[in-house]
């Protein structure tokens, strides 16, 4: 059963571990993807020990705010040597040697002192979401059925959220489907899938088979999120309610949603003419008014984005086979895009303003 999150009333008592995998794995109880697993994930493999990283090589602590000239990033590597691992890098010395840890992710995220790792369990081709400190040592650990597509760690660090691709949808013909779940850190609640929450479209109550969900955001209140709801050929914007277990929609055509540092607006990516197969473009939408800005990025643009600060995001583009780069671009539509950091996918922001 899936348990209800809020932080307005007194938590559940936890289920313990063992309970919360046996929850996970039935409520995502699919096919996994080997195939697709295989090229999703290279020399992603957990490496066995509890203290996962190099001692004082990689931490996510917040730096002290005097030292602090710019965005501190970790992320993980696409460089030949250490693909996979988490890495911590510096924009503004794009040169300077990086920081490897032992730890090795198909995606990650951080913020607060907390990460998210979904990565490969050990030698199989099945994959878990694991909780690491600042240290990143190991908090927790849970099965996944699906492979990992999105991380998401709430400003706080006390929430976390993942999406994985999934298959054996009746309503899908085989295709590929998406799931999406929620835990408290704090207090073991779960949500497995969003899929069992009531909807409502356009301000009516809304049920269908079809139901997807991905790309979770999280607001400063450890309450409001955002994501992607697909269904009937729609893609949109949902806003959910963790104490009421409730998801409303705001908007169509919005895909893996990232909400801004004051909570204003939503960076997202659309398909090009409504067609994934014509690519994706990269937009910001301002809540209050509705306005819709593209973004100067050209390219297409298959990721979820962070925030770098108030006036900017961050996004991975593919380089070639294996590789990829993260890039920079205004939140205003204005200039031109910049390379951040090289190597590189799935950056986590560590400053203590970062948003969801």
């Amino acid at each position: 059963m899936t348990q209800q999150l809020t932080d307005r009333s007194p938590a559940a008592p936890a289920a313990p571990p063992s309970a919360r995998r046996r929850v996970v794995a039935a409520s995502l109880g699919f096919t996994a993807l080997a195939v697709l697993a295989a090229l999703a994930v290279v020399g992603a493999r957990p490496d066995p020990s509890k203290a996962v990283a190099e001692r004082g090589a990689v931490s996510l602590r917040p730096a002290a705010a005097p030292l602090q000239t710019g965005p501190r990033l970790v992320a993980l590597s696409t460089a030949s040597g250490s693909q996979g691992r988490l890495v911590a890098v510096s924009p503004e010395a794009p040169g300077a040697p990086r920081a490897v840890s032992g730890l090795s992710c198909a995606r990650f995220d951080a913020a607060a002192g907390t990460g998210l790792c979904l990565r490969l369990d050990g030698n199989l081709t099945t994959y878990q979401m694991t909780v690491v400190d600042s240290a990143l040592h190991i908090k927790d650990a849970i099965p996944l059925v699906g492979v990992p597509d999105r991380a998401r760690v709430s400003p706080s660090g006390r929430l976390v959220a993942w999406t994985v691709f999934v298959t054996g949808d009746s309503y899908n013909g085989g295709r590929f489907s998406t799931r999406a779940g929620i835990l408290d850190t704090r207090t073991d609640n779960l949500v497995p899938t969003l899929e069992d929450w009531p909807v409502t479209v356009t301000g009516r109550p809304y049920h269908a088979k079809d139901l997807n969900f991905w790309g979770v955001t999280f607001a400063r209140d450890d309450r409001r999120f955002y994501a992607t709801m697909s269904t009937a050929g729609h893609r949109y914007l949902v806003e959910g309610d963790l104490a009421e277990r409730r998801l409303r929609t705001v908007r169509d055509g919005v895909e893996c949603p990232s909400l801004s540092p004051d909570g204003t607006r939503i960076a997202f990516k659309a398909a090009r003419g409504g067609d994934p197969r014509h690519g994706w473009g990269l937009a910001v939408l301002d809540l209050a008014s509705g306005r819709v800005t593209p973004l100067a990025e050209e390219h297409s643009v298959d990721d979820q984005a962070v925030w770098l600060d108030s006036r900017t995001v961050a996004y991975a583009l593919p380089r070639g086979r294996g590789h990829a780069d993260v890039w920079r671009t205004a939140a205003d539509g204005t200039g031109r895009p910049r390379l951040l950091v090289r190597d590189a996918e799935s950056p986590a922001v560590l400053d203590t303003d970062r948003q969801g």
